[in-house]
């Protein structure tokens, strides 16, 4: 398997960690303590709250294992080198729709960062792969599953 080696903010790391911890802690406890009421039930071969259990307890270990990956190729971004001059991760940038001239404000994260709610893409969508590179100023031609969009750069900053 190649390691993918994913960047995140200070804050995206920490959720990450917290998410881990969690899982390692209360996670396992919750999921022991369902295995053992299971098994004093009585027979392990006829018990479907056992497999269920168990089924819980591999699908655990694998998030467990997945989040584990993540954070061994994990590199924190660091905000003071960013170069405010274009766009890149972690750039926060104002673009306007020429079509409709609405304006919007997104902060370009990594995909597992990425939040639409709170104003985060990821480099990996569409919008957000437009945009890299970009300067204030340029125009984006952006190919979105809505069809083609148009978007001028308003400003770029951390």
């Amino acid at each position: 398997m190649s390691r993918k080696i994913s960047y995140y903010t200070k804050e995206g790391l920490e959720k990450l960690k917290s998410e881990l911890a969690e899982l390692k802690g209360k996670g396992r406890a919750e999921i022991a303590r369902q295995i053992a009421e299971a098994r004093d039930k009585g027979d392990l071969s006829e018990n479907a709250e056992y497999d269920a259990a168990k089924d819980a307890q591999g699908h655990l270990e694998a998030k467990i294992a997945q989040l584990e990956e993540l954070l061994a190729n994990a590199r924190l971004l660091d905000e003071t080198n960013i170069d405010t001059s274009k766009v890149s991760i972690l750039s926060r940038v104002t673009i306007k729709n020429t079509r409709n001239g609405a304006t919007f404000t997104y902060t370009l994260v990594s995909e597992e960062e990425a939040d639409l709610k709170s104003g985060k893409i990821s480099t990996l969508s569409p919008i957000g792969k437009g945009l890299l590179g970009k300067k204030k100023g340029d125009t984006a031609v952006i190919k979105t599953p809505a069809g083609e969009m148009t978007f001028e750069i308003v400003d770029i900053s951390i």
